[in-house]
């Protein structure tokens, strides 16, 4: 890896990393949503840096095309969530610091510790990869997976006549 990719893969892992922690700890739920779409964004380079050009596309176009635009459309359209009032502080941040500390020795230890090789792996096509796991080892989790969604959809739509027939009443 040259410098110059070294480089960028540091500044989008350090995008991303920043970007998650805006949409965990912004108190503006609005700049949460914009956060999370530079967050999407980075995770998606992240993958092109891992050769995953597959996941990197299905990373922007379902999840900052479909869900971060749902997400948006949802914060602009919900009249009462700009004076929704939530607490930051809390009264465990000294329990919450143990573990928080135990946690961050556990992994330096481990990332200094263990003798990490440093070995080239082969780039391989990922796209025919997943598409062979999804339709042998993991066709009854996609199946599945598919049927729970659609589930959901009927579900949703009988909510939403169930909700516009009680208007029209």
């Amino acid at each position: 890896m040259t410098l110059l990719s070294q480089i960028v893969f540091w500044f989008f892992v350090a995008l991303t990393v920043v970007s998650a922690a805006v949409v965990v700890f912004h108190k503006r739920i609005i700049y949460s949503a914009f956060a999370l779409l530079f967050a999407f964004f980075g995770v998606a380079v992240l993958y092109l840096f891992l050769h995953a050009d597959f996941l990197a596309a299905a990373q922007v176009l379902i999840y900052v095309g479909g869900i971060l635009t749902l997400v948006i459309f949802g914060v602009f359209l919900t009249a009462k969530i700009t004076t929704l009032d939530i607490p930051q502080l809390t009264h465990q941040r000294f329990l919450a610091l143990i573990p928080l500390v135990l946690l961050g020795l556990g992994i330096f230890l481990v990332f200094y510790t263990v003798p990490w090789p440093s070995v080239q792996p082969e780039i391989t096509p990922t796209t025919q990869r997943i598409g062979e796991l999804l339709l042998t080892r993991y066709l009854v989790p996609f199946e599945l997976a598919s049927v729970l969604l659609l589930a959901a959809l009927v579900g949703a739509m009988r909510l939403a006549r169930h909700f516009r027939q009680q208007e029209g009443d």
